[in-house]
């Protein structure tokens, strides 16, 4: 388990982060590569599926030997974590140390998201949607609604505790309330809306626009007035 879980290609590690599962102080691994190209992506700079790991398994190894007791847990990330097979023994070998194991994952892989529910291996998923189905290509550059919307399907069947979040951009197909009403009548109750930021995003990115903050507050405030069991506005 050990062996495979090393070949995880590791872009990056924060040791420490009170942000990436809410409510819990874990360590956070960003997995290299992402088939994706959403314009908006944080992690511009990892997308590279050839691009080899500067962090060695090891030095994760290392951190949770340091930090047993301190730490909720591990959230993997990416790119796209998904896309690496070594994430499940990564994973399964995480929660042999007595850890959680948390997951931000943006549906590209249905099969992978489903055999780690199915094995408890996950304790919590942040899933994003990029959109309507109609409108995915527009957002993500390719195909992938009936991915993602498998992913949410899985998610919410489940039974783990979950995060779906929408991030909203200059440029973003819109139809954002009724996204969100969609998703609700899904079955979707933890539900948030981000706004992208410049930071981590390609050079060509630009997320600001003339009324940009006031359309996006507008939709949050419609948004939350559908009724949630919870609802969490992050502005830029």
């Amino acid at each position: 388990m050990l062996g495979q879980a090393r070949q995880l290609n590791i872009a990056g590690l924060v040791p420490f982060s009170t942000v990436d599962w809410p409510g819990k102080i874990v360590a956070s691994v960003f997995c290299q590569g992402c088939p994706w190209r959403c314009a908006y992506c944080q992690n511009y700079e990892i997308l590279d599926f050839k691009v080899p790991g500067a962090v060695p398994f090891a030095e994760l190894e290392e951190l949770l030997g340091r930090r047993k007791g301190l730490l909720d847990g591990v959230v993997f990330s990416g790119g796209e974590a998904l896309a690496q097979a070594a994430l499940i023994p990564a994973a399964r070998w995480v929660k042999a140390q007595g850890f959680q194991v948390g997951l931000h994952a943006a549906g590209a892989y249905p099969s992978r998201l489903q055999e780690m529910l199915a094995d408890g291996l996950l304790d919590w998923v942040g899933l994003d949607i990029k959109a309507l189905p109609a409108d995915y290509r527009q957002v993500t550059g390719v195909a992938g609604a009936d991915k993602a919307f498998a992913c949410l399907d899985a998610v919410l069947a489940s039974g783990v505790d979950y995060e779906i979040r929408l991030t909203v951009y200059p440029g973003h197909p819109g139809k954002i309330v009724e996204l969100a009403r969609d998703l609700k009548a899904r079955g979707v109750k933890n539900f948030a809306l981000q706004q992208a930021r410049d930071l981590g995003a390609s050079p060509d990115f630009k997320a600001e626009a003339q009324g940009w903050d006031s359309q996006v507050k507008a939709w949050a405030q419609e948004i939350e007035e559908s009724g949630w069991e919870k609802f969490s506005f992050r502005p830029a």
